[in-house]
């Protein structure tokens, strides 16, 4: 599979199959806090980077051979709406299955009428807002030349006037940057212009391309969920769990989760362990059986060890 990946689990859309859209890193932000790294140049223009056709035949056999799906996701290594066609791939999709289609986006292109023209037939759409101010914004965020708060703000209000389905807004909170009162009440100011029908409050775990990035304090979260909460429900950032009880191929399937973003080792071993029935020494050989293919590389960040794609050296 070279566009479909998971099925991965999470808090937030349980069993969900991934379809990625873009080659990496394509993306109108350069964020602080992107598990992907850096963006080297940032992107604008959309394309159909694969072909529709083939990603959809992907989507078809996934579906074949995984009978209890929670969601399917689109989801760009970059910004998803950067792939132009997407609307067609979501109707096709809803042609095959029942299973309900999400989308993961930062939003940062919905000033355009046929950007939002072609989630109308997704479920679920959960765009990025991770600023009430432009200087928040551009410091977090670093978009494309053009892309500035205000454009952001009004894109996803007039989204929301558009759309029938799920709105979830991600918010990632970021220790000592948008965790204080002054921005909280500034974020919260904006959801209430845009009205989503839900926040889904995320948490910088995996590792980030800038040292400046850190964990918000338990009492900063808090606070960030009673002051976000007086104008929109907020969903706790508890992370779900990853399973890979289905994978035929433990190899494919890290490697294909891992692509996406850094995988924390002890969430790998357990979901390793309850593929052999929570068999932890055999869950560790395998791991150094992973480990020993020479396609991972191991981090730290936050105490955390984390999985990577090891990166060929030239």
């Amino acid at each position: 599979m070279k566009y479909v990946f998971g099925p991965v689990s999470s808090k937030r859309l349980g069993q969900s199959l991934g379809v990625d859209l873009l080659p990496p890193k394509s993306c109108t932000w350069n964020c602080l806090y992107c598990q992907l790294g850096k963006t080297r140049a940032v992107a604008t223009e959309r394309q159909e980077f694969f072909p529709r056709e083939a990603v959809l035949e992907e989507i078809r056999r996934a579906l074949e051979v995984n009978t209890a799906l929670d969601w399917i996701t689109f989801v760009g290594s970059g910004e998803t709406m950067l792939y132009k066609g997407i609307g067609w791939l979501i109707t096709e999709v809803k042609k095959l299955t029942t299973v309900p289609v999400a989308v993961i986006t930062n939003g940062s292109l919905f000033s355009l009428p046929e950007v939002r023209r072609e989630l109308l037939e997704a479920d679920a759409v959960l765009p990025s807002l991770n600023a009430g101010s432009e200087a928040l914004h551009t410091r977090i965020d670093r978009p494309a030349p053009g892309l500035t708060f205000s454009k952001h703000i009004d894109g996803l209000a007039a989204f929301r006037k558009e759309y029938q389905g799920r709105l979830w807004i991600e918010v990632m909170l970021l220790g000592g940057i948008n965790d204080s009162d002054e921005a909280l009440h500034d974020l919260a100011a904006a959801l209430k212009d845009i009205n989503p029908d839900m926040v889904h409050l995320l948490l910088p775990t995996r590792p980030a391309p800038e040292q400046e990035v850190h964990l918000p304090s338990p009492e900063r979260i808090q606070r960030a969920i009673a002051i976000l909460s007086e104008v929109v429900t907020v969903v706790d950032p508890v992370k779900g769990s990853m399973n890979l009880q289905g994978a035929s191929d433990l190899l494919k399937a890290v490697t294909a989760i891992a692509t996406r973003h850094p995988v924390q080792q002890r969430e790998l071993e357990k979901a390793i362990a309850d593929c052999f029935e929570g068999d932890s020494d055999k869950a560790g050989r395998v791991m150094e059986e992973l480990l020993e293919t020479g396609t991972f590389t191991k981090v730290e960040h936050a105490g955390e060890i984390y999985w990577t794609i090891r990166v060929a050296s030239v």
